[in-house]
């Protein structure tokens, strides 16, 4: 009799062991481990810096050298004791360049950090039947759908069905905000680039 309850008990036991480590067919799956590699955002370093952006120039141990700067419509910046330096289109990193060495020729072994404060110059344009039309500043990336969000939405009066955005390379992507809402098509739900212009008839 007492042998008979002690196997039924080490079966229990095995039973429960056996459920705890596999998970049941079609139960979500647990929380992810630790080192899985997850959706990367896009890389500050890679920034290209343009018109309006707000840039800090530190220099190590010299406030008097430390500005902030706007980059100017001609994509200049003025820093002290070298004048102006071109930064449109550099990154952070290619400008700390430019700038330590244009200083080297006063400071020898100067150390220059460029930090883009704000990046005012990442816009995209939205015309015609929106709620609130015009430039839209963004950082990091931006649907269709999400820049029309921003933009407070389609008027009453929107033709939702034939939404243009237009590229400064001069391409023409044509949008179906309908068929997109209802998950349709959704590759015309692209990633806007810099100076994208959607028109809402």
């Amino acid at each position: 009799m007492m042998r008979g309850i002690l196997i039924f008990c080490i079966a229990a036991v095995l039973s429960m062991s056996g459920c705890a480590t596999t998970p049941k067919e079609g139960a979500p799956p647990g929380p992810a481990v630790a080192g899985t590699p997850a959706a990367e955002a896009p890389s500050v370093e890679q920034y290209i810096i343009g018109a309006e952006d707000l840039l800090r120039i530190s220099v190590w141990k010299d406030e008097n050298l430390t500005t902030d700067a706007v980059v100017r419509s001609d994509g200049m910046i003025s820093v002290p004791l070298v004048n102006d330096v071109m930064a449109s289109g550099l990154t952070a990193l290619q400008l700390k360049e430019e700038i330590t060495n244009r200083l080297m020729e006063y400071i020898p072994g100067v150390e220059v950090t460029v930090v883009v404060m704000e990046m005012r110059s990442n816009k995209v344009y939205i015309q015609g039947e929106v709620q609130k039309p015009g430039p839209q500043p963004f950082n990091g990336n931006l649907t269709v759908i999400q820049a029309l969000a921003l933009a407070g939405g389609l008027t009453p009066y929107a033709d939702k069905n034939s939404i243009m955005i237009l590229r400064a390379s001069g391409q023409q992507l044509q949008f179906d905000y309908s068929k997109v809402s209802r998950g349709q098509n959704m590759d015309q739900n692209v990633t806007l680039k810099r100076g994208d212009t959607i028109i809402v008839p």
